[in-house]
C-alpha cells in the first residue's frame, strides 16, 4: 500500500494512487550542468543581501506567510512523466513496481529541478507528494556513493518519530532498488541499534534532530561528508522549538551541498532558514499555506458543556474508523478508557506512549482493530491512514496550523473526508477568528447527543454498552529518556555499564 497518496491537481483530475511518485535523478547528473549554479562564489550563509526590505529581492507578504524568496537563475520546466527524466533506470522500474504512473504536480515542477542540483523550497498539503518530491531526487543523485562507517551523504530532518518513519517506509523501496543503505534516527527506541547501523555505514539517514544530536556527540556520527541535506516539515520542526538543534546540524553538512526544504505551511519560522542555508532555490507552491483540500467538508458544532462526553462517545461509536484530537494525554487516555468501557475500541496515542506501543497502536488502527484512534497532536503530521473519513477536533485545535495538519488526516490522494470541531459556547469567538486564519467557511450546526443531524454529519450512533478488552500491550519497554529524566538522572557507572554491554537506551534504527 502506498503511504503519501496526493489529493486532487488543480483541474480536479485524480492522479496516481500514491505520494510515492516522482522521479528521477540523472545517473551521469547530466541536467545538473544544465540549471545548477556553482555554489563556489555563493554568497556566505551569514550574508543577507540589501533590497527594499533588506532581505534582497523580498517583498511583504500577508499574513503569516513570509515573502518567498526570488529564484534568480530559471527554473527547468515541469515533466508530464518519469520517462523524462535522466533518471536510473532501477528507479524507473521501482516506480511501476510500487504503482506510481504519474508524477504529481509538486514532483513534476520540483523534480527537473532537484535533479539538477537546485535547492529547492515546496509547499505543498499533507498529501501532495512531497516524500518522493524530494526523496526519489536524493536517492537518484546519491546512486553509486558507498558511505564510510559514521558518515552519512544525504539526510532527512524531521519533526516526528511518526513522520520519519512514514518517510523511510516510503524510500524503502526505491533504496533498496539502487542499493542505498537507509537508517532511521528517532528518540524512543534503541539508540544503540542506531549506533550500530550508522557504524556499519548507511548512504542515507532519516532523523529526528534531537536524536540525531546525540549521536553526533556520542560520536557515532559525522555530516561532514553529508552533500544532500532535506527539511521535511520545516514549519513544525521551528514550532516545536528544534530551530537551534536545527541550524546547528546544518551548519555541520558538507559546505556547498544541495539543500531542499519541503513543507505543508511556510510561515516566519522557516524564513531564516531559507534565507541562510538555502541558495537561489527554485520555488515552487502546489497550494497556498493555508489552502483547503476541496474534496474535504469542515463542519463546526456548537455543543453544551454537559453533553459533550456523550456526543464525543456517540460520535466514536459510528461505523468505520475516526480520529479523535484532544489538547493533552492525559485527556486522550481518559476518552479512551470510557470509551472502552461502553464498547467502543478506542486507542491512545500520544507522546507519553513508548516508540514501540505507539507502532503498534497505529498498526492495530489501521487495520481495524481499534476504530477510534484519541489522539494529541503528535499524530496530527506524518500519519497516513488510507481511506479515513472522519477527523473530530474534540478539543479545538490552538491555530489555524493545528487546524489544517489535524484535518491532514483525512481527504487524501482526491479522496473525500469530513473535519469536525466540537465547540462549546466560550470557545465559539476564538473558533471563527481561527477558521478565517485557515481560510475556511466552515458548516455550523448546533447539536445535541442522540439527534438526526448529529448522526447524519458524522455517522454517530450509541455504542453497544458492552465493555471491549483490546489485546495487552507488548512487555514493557525500557523506560525513554524523557521518563528516565522525570525520575532523574541514572549514576555515571550505571549508564557505563549500560553502553559496555551494548544494552539498548531510547532510540532504533533500521537499515533497509
Amino acid at each position: 500500500m502506498n503511504r503519501d497518496r496526493t489529493a486532487r491537481t488543480g483541474n480536479g483530475s485524480a492522479r496516481s494512487r500514491t505520494d510515492r511518485g516522482a522521479a528521477g535523478a540523472p545517473r551521469g547528473n547530466r541536467l545538473r550542468s544544465q540549471a545548477a549554479p556553482s555554489r563556489q562564489n555563493a554568497p556566505s550563509r551569514s550574508a543577507k543581501p540589501a533590497g527594499r526590505n533588506g532581505r534582497g529581492g523580498r517583498s511583504s507578504a500577508p499574513g503569516g506567510d513570509f515573502a518567498l524568496p526570488v529564484t534568480i537563475t530559471p527554473a527547468l520546466p515541469p515533466v508530464e512523466a518519469f520517462t523524462e527524466l535522466d533518471m536510473p533506470k532501477q528507479l524507473l522500474t521501482a516506480l511501476g513496481t510500487e504503482g506510481v504512473i504519474t508524477p504529481f504536480p509538486i514532483q513534476a515542477a520540483t523534480l527537473p529541478n532537484s535533479l539538477a542540483g537546485r535547492d529547492v523550497l515546496g509547499r505543498g498539503r499533507t498529501g501532495s507528494g512531497k516524500t518522493l518530491a524530494f526523496g526519489l531526487a536524493l536517492l537518484a543523485r546519491t546512486e553509486g556513493q558507498r558511505a564510510e562507517p559514521r558518515q552519512p551523504v544525504a539526510l532527512v530532518l524531521v519533526p516526528t518519530r511518526e513522520l520519519a518513519q512514514q518517510v523511510t517506509d516510503a524510500l524503502t523501496p526505491y533504496a533498496r532498488a539502487l542499493r542505498l543503505r537507509l537508517a532511521t534516527v528517532v528518540g524512543g527506541l534503541s539508540i544503540g541499534k542506531q549506533a550500530s547501523a550508522l557504524r556499519g555505514g548507511a548512504e542515507v539517514v532519516v532523523a529526528t534532530p534531537g536524536r540525531l544530536k546525540d549521536l553526533i556527540d556520542r560520536g557515532d556520527c559525522r555530516l561532514d561528508r553529508v552533500a544532500i541535506t532535506v527539511l521535511d516539515e520545516a514549519d513544525q520542526m521551528a514550532d516545536m522549538g528544534f530551530m537551534p538543534q536545527v541550524t546547528a546540524l546544518l551548519d555541520q553538512v558538507k559546505t556547498g551541498g544541495q539543500r531542499m526544504l519541503f513543507s505543508a505551511t511556510l510561515d516566519r519560522n522557516v524564513d531564516r532558514l531559507v534565507r541562510n542555508y538555502l541558495h537561489d532555490p527554485v520555488v515552487h507552491s502546489v497550494d497556498p499555506s493555508a489552502g483547503a483540500v476541496t474534496t474535504m467538508d469542515h463542519h463546526v458544532l456548537h455543543v453544551e458543556d454537559e453533553d459533550k462526553h456523550a456526543t464525543t462517545t456517540e460520535i466514536a461509536a459510528r461505523e468505520g474508523r475516526v480520529i479523535m484530537f484532544l489538547d493533552t494525554k492525559h485527556a486522550a487516555d481518559r476518552l479512551a478508557k470510557k470509551l472502552l468501557a461502553v464498547g467502543v475500541r478506542a486507542a491512545a496515542l500520544h507522546g507519553g506512549k513508548s516508540q514501540s506501543q505507539r507502532t503498534r497502536t497505529l498498526a492495530q488502527f489501521k487495520d481495524g482493530h481499534v476504530t477510534a484512534l484519541i489522539a494529541t497532536n503528535v499524530a496530527a503530521r506524518g500519519i497516513h491512514v488510507d481511506d479515513l473519513d472522519l477527523v473530530v477536533n474534540v478539543d479545538p485545535p490552538g491555530d489555524h496550523k493545528d487546524y489544517l495538519h489535524r484535518g491532514g488526516r483525512t481527504a487524501r490522494a482526491g479522496e473525500s473526508g469530513t473535519v469536525v470541531t466540537l465547540v462549546l459556547p466560550h470557545q465559539r469567538r476564538e473558533m471563527t477568528r481561527l477558521m478565517a486564519d485557515a481560510g475556511i467557511t466552515p458548516r455550523t450546526t448546533r447539536v445535541r447527543s442522540g439527534e438526526a443531524e448529529l448522526s447524519r454529519i458524522t455517522g454517530a450512533q450509541a455504542p453497544s454498552g458492552v465493555p471491549v478488552i483490546l489485546p495487552p500491550p507488548p512487555a514493557a519497554e525500557r523506560p525513554t529518556r524523557s521518563a528516565a529524566s522525570s525520575r532523574g538522572r541514572r549514576s555515571r557507572p550505571a549508564q557505563a555499564r549500560r553502553r559496555s554491554a551494548g544494552r539498548p537506551t531510547d532510540g532504533r534504527g533500521s537499515n533497509a
